[in-house]
């Protein structure tokens, strides 16, 4: 694992003492013994790190044992949770087209350091559904966010260490930048993916275009058809793309496919991205908030950002958004053959990095 640190402008030079309090120091004892160490990376030669992008790494075989549902805000919320109820709150966010199985690995060894651990299925997956069905099915990036929040409400949670990829990483970096006072910390993957229906509109090099193909897909009605009736291969080729040296199999594959047959959900995906290049509009409600989210606020939060080496997806460079994180702040960069996924390929990394953000 390669570690890179950005200074932020504005950043804070002193450290929280009350953080560092007794459920601070047993929580990095038992993390400590749980993740073991994952710096030798840093040791490895060009060739070995070569090798290790051709291995087959085996695919996660945990699973959650019960699925709880709560009713937030618009939603009935299915989510999974582990840990102690009275330890701190850390909630791990997950992507598309993905579950909350990408933290199958993870959420144990957050669980084993004394954190509550709270995995939700994002609206449109698993088990999670509208109240009404008269309520807008609405995908925008802030709307997706505001949901996180109505979730911590409705547990009575009041602070949590946020975390996410894809569009679990967009909704994190929202949260954080938006209610930096519910969002103790943040991890996200790939950094900052705020974005506006302004920029959104802006044309990228044919090469970089090519990447989004799938947005393109999605504008037309024939792209929605398509999507609907295939979505589980859609799902497989995306996986593939996204992460081209993680070698999951079939069964770790079909347990999160399934959490895309929610009702819900073709209109879900439809709706982000095709709202993303301002062909759908959004809700009235969030106008507010989506115009401060196209100011690209400064994220103020203790962050860790994480980039797998071999990220298939559409992702920006971590040094154009290090500026974006004004307070203390970290990079790292996940070695050997690490895809899109992250949690569910390299679930220490994830762990320590939200441990690791906690104490920042």
């Amino acid at each position: 694992m390669a570690e890179r640190h950005f200074a932020g402008p504005g950043k804070a030079e002193h450290v929280d003492r009350n953080r560092r309090g007794l459920i601070g120091i047993a929580a990095a004892a038992m993390a400590a013994a749980q993740l073991g160490s994952i710096g030798e990376a840093h040791a490895r030669s060009t060739a070995t790190k070569a090798a290790s992008r051709n291995q087959t790494r085996p695919s996660s075989g945990a699973s959650f044992a019960a699925i709880h549902q709560i009713d937030a805000g618009v939603l009935n919320v299915g989510y999974a949770e582990a840990g102690p109820a009275d330890g701190p709150a850390v909630l791990l966010l997950h992507g598309w087209p993905y579950d909350i199985h990408s933290y199958g690995d993870v959420a144990p060894m957050l669980a084993a350091a004394g954190y509550r651990v709270v995995i939700p299925y994002l609206r449109g997956h698993g088990s999670t559904r509208f109240l009404s069905d008269a309520t807008m099915r609405n995908g925008q990036q802030s709307v997706v966010a505001a949901d996180g929040i109505a979730l911590m409400d409705a547990l009575g949670i009041k602070t949590a260490i946020v975390a996410g990829y894809d569009w679990g990483a967009r909704t994190a970096d929202i949260m954080a930048a938006l209610w930096p006072e519910r969002c103790k910390a943040l991890v996200s993957v790939s950094g900052y993916l705020i974005g506006s229906q302004a920029a959104g509109a802006a044309p990228l090099p044919p090469k970089a275009e090519l990447q989004w193909w799938y947005q393109y897909y999605f504008a037309t009605e024939r792209g929605r058809t398509g999507y609907d009736k295939y979505r589980h291969d859609f799902a497989r080729l995306i996986w593939q793309i996204a992460s081209p040296d993680w070698q999951f199999d079939d069964a770790t594959f079909e347990r999160s496919a399934t959490a895309l047959d929610n009702p819900d959900h073709v209109a879900i995906v439809i709706h982000n991205y095709r709202w993303r290049l301002g062909l759908a509009e959004g809700d009235p409600r969030f106008d507010a908030l989506e115009q401060r989210l196209a100011t690209f606020p400064a994220i103020t939060v203790p962050t860790i950002t994480l980039e797998g080496d071999a990220n298939g997806a559409p992702h920006p460079a971590p040094a154009s958004y290090a500026e974006r994180f004004s307070g203390k702040y970290v990079h790292r960069t996940i070695e050997g053959g690490i895809g899109h996924n992250l949690p569910q390929e390299a679930p220490r990394a994830f762990a320590k990095a939200v441990i690791d953000a906690d104490r920042l």
